[in-house]
């Protein structure tokens, strides 16, 4: 079976987000000032072949760790749809 698997990966809270302050101010240069903080990721949809949701998890959550995110700098979620 074919699952649709998401994988969701974000700068770590605690390490500056460049691209995240660059919009910030874009967007309070537009007069946006309630927005107060910005935070740039990544979203990642992946087709895995799998027996069940479990395992289409686990081979996505692989791919995380071994490339879709870089542990030094972020944290990333992976879902099942």
């Amino acid at each position: 079976m074919i699952y649709t698997v998401q994988v969701k990966v974000m700068p770590l809270k605690d390490l500056l987000d460049p691209q995240g302050k660059a919009v910030l101010g874009g967007l309070q240069n537009l007069g946006l000032d309630q927005i107060t903080d910005v935070r740039i990721g990544k979203h990642i949809d992946l087709q895995v072949e799998a027996n069940d949701k479990e395992e289409a998890l686990q081979a996505a959550t692989g791919a995380a760790k071994k490339l879709l995110a870089n542990p030094v700098m972020e944290i990333f979620e992976v879902s099942v749809n």
